[in-house]
């Protein structure tokens, strides 16, 4: 009864009165199916000069459920995990994103092209703030809500953004930074209660009209930023056009997801990554199929096990190092309700898990392989053999290669970069640039190839295998971490004199991010584990927590060398060479 009450409650609270009147704002003066889109990803049609996901998209969905095209099903289904529960269909997100996107340009004074930072966890307004940004041609960039403040400042002023849309776990990192962010006008707090110098999102939401038209943007038109770790320097911001993603992800979303209308998935990305994107949004979506969120604040594997027998997902999404955590459990006590097809990426997966996954399941694990600036690269795709170890094949529009450090392709079988040809022109889904940087966004290419920074091979049936970073950045529990980042937290500790930072082989996560640590003079003779506990603790608060080292380890001195990266090769080297 309770349970039913809280669902109720909530319908109330989105929808309010029932919408008597078409679904849909009017009709747009363009047509673009799904084959179409298809067809621009493969090449064979020229990408339109104007899109909109929203309006494109999302509204021929909501039409589709009004002549009877589309089952009578949900576009998006969140639970709460404490009894609470949301099912909208495409026509509800449809007017629940016209009311969201009238708070932003309306009370929340943003306009097109304005940036806005969206640091939310997994609740149903970060999907009306995603799509009212498309709607209205606002920038959307999201942020994990593990950011601190020193985390936000940098991404505020780095970006320039004119708004925020934020919740209450968050607000007071905001609030400490936030008189040192000259362009940031609009602050939305998502939360039942009001706080001082922020406009309420829920209350404004209620107010607002359903009446909105989207956007007419440009295809190439900035749609959304990511911010992206690198080795050397704070993150790069990596921004995205309308097409590479509402467009992009159309052969992703039928051939690796192997998605249909009829179809449940659930992606468990942080919604601060571009996988939720990929995976929450722009592939299900465009196959017309359903979004499943489990709130889940914190991972635990006994709860997505009783959500994957409690409901119908017939399609699960997250990183390797989940599936070496529920192959711990035994997993032949547990009916999957609808379970046919689970796929991973982020980080490499053992062979080991993929087998264990078989044994208990009987489903294959289909590894996928991409960037935040690319998107999907390579892929085990649904009916294709896969190899155990390999992340498959590369996949379409991309023509995938493996080259040497002057740009020649490499025969099968010899270890080189993973490039994507530019030739005969640059992919429209590859991100537009790095804001701010063209000297980062010009080193991506080499010759005729963006270069990944990534080491594979690729054999004789043009299967690819991921070998390693070319650079340094940590990639554990599919988080990509730059190790300068974590030495920069670690130098501002007084018992720090020099540290340097690497990733570090683990049986659960792949790698973890360990710090070899030189100490000041008072600090040599502190007790181990208690200055070890005491340094995770300093890196968690001052940067987000997820990039704090799980493995630390004193030394006298650092390996002389002339650079930090050349620095952290060595002692890379050596960690891996330990197992």
């Amino acid at each position: 009864m309770q349970m039913a009450l809280a669902r109720r409650a909530l319908g109330r609270r989105w929808l309010g009165r029932p919408v008597c009147r078409p679904l849909h704002a009017g009709p747009r003066l363009r047509a673009l199916s799904l084959a179409d889109c298809e067809a621009v990803n493969r090449g064979d049609r020229p990408l339109p000069e104007r899109f909109n996901f929203a309006g494109d998209v999302l509204d021929q969905w909501a039409r589709k459920e009004e002549t009877g095209e589309r089952p009578a099903r949900p576009a998006l289904w969140w639970v709460s995990g404490q009894g609470a529960e949301v099912k909208w269909s495409f026509g509800e997100l449809g007017i629940l994103s016209r009311k969201a996107a009238n708070v932003l340009a309306q009370p929340g004074g943003l306009a097109r092209g304005d940036r806005v930072a969206v640091i939310l966890p997994r609740v149903p307004e970060w999907w009306l703030v995603n799509v009212a940004c498309m709607r209205t041609g606002l920038v959307f960039m999201p942020g994990t809500t593990q950011l601190t403040a020193k985390d936000i400042l940098y991404r505020l002023r780095a970006s320039k953004a004119r708004g925020l849309v934020a919740s209450e776990e968050v607000a007071p990192a905001v609030e400490a930074v936030v008189s040192e962010c000259p362009d940031l006008k609009t602050k939305l707090l998502v939360s039942p209660r009001s706080r001082p110098g922020w406009l309420s999102f829920q209350e404004l939401f209620q107010c607002a009209s359903a009446e909105h038209g989207p956007v007419d943007t440009g295809s190439r038109e900035p749609a959304a930023i990511y911010f992206t770790s690198g080795t050397t320097g704070s993150p790069k911001m990596a921004q995205h056009s309308h097409s590479s993603l509402g467009i992009g992800y159309t052969l992703c979303g039928r051939h690796w997801l192997d998605l249909k209308p009829s179809d449940t998935i659930w992606n468990l990305s942080d919604t601060g990554w571009i996988k939720a994107a990929i995976g929450s949004v722009f592939a299900p979506w465009l196959q017309g199929a359903c979004v499943f969120v489990h709130q889940m604040a914190q991972f635990d594997p006994d709860t997505l096990l009783d959500t994957l027998t409690t409901y119908p997902i017939t399609t699960l999404c997250c990183a390797p190092t989940v599936y070496r955590m529920l192959v711990q459990k035994d997993l032949e006590r547990y009916q999957f309700l609808q379970l046919r097809h689970c796929l991973t990426g982020g980080e490499p997966l053992n062979a080991e898990v993929r087998e264990q996954w078989k044994r208990q399941t009987g489903l294959d694990l289909h590894e996928g392989y991409g960037q935040t600036e690319v998107g999907i690269i390579c892929a085990n795709l649904k009916g294709q053999d896969i190899k155990p170890g390999s992340m498959g094949k590369g996949v379409l529009p991309y023509d995938v290669q493996i080259i040497d450090e002057n740009g020649n392709i490499l025969p099968a079988g010899e270890e080189g970069e993973i490039a994507l040809s530019l030739k005969p022109a640059r992919p429209f889904s590859f991100f537009s640039e790095y804001v701010d940087n063209p000297g980062k966004t010009a080193a991506t290419e080499r010759g005729a190839f963006y270069v990944t920074g990534d080491r594979g091979v690729r054999d004789s049936d043009g299967y690819f295998w991921f070998v390693g970073r070319a650079d340094d950045v940590i990639i554990t529990s599919g988080y990509r971490i730059g190790p300068f980042e974590v030495e920069s937290a670690l130098i501002e500790h007084p018992a720090v004199v020099e540290s340097a930072v690497v990733s570090s082989p683990d049986p659960v996560r792949g790698e973890v991010v360990k710090a070899f640590v030189v100490l000041s003079a008072p600090f040599k003779s502190s007790d181990p584990k208690q200055l070890t506990r005491e340094l995770q603790e300093h890196v968690k608060n001052v940067t987000a927590p997820y990039k704090y080292p799980r493995k630390v380890e004193f030394v006298e001195q650092l390996p002389k060398t002339i650079t930090g990266k050349i620095k952290r090769n060595v002692l890379r080297d050596q960690e891996w060479g330990r197992t």
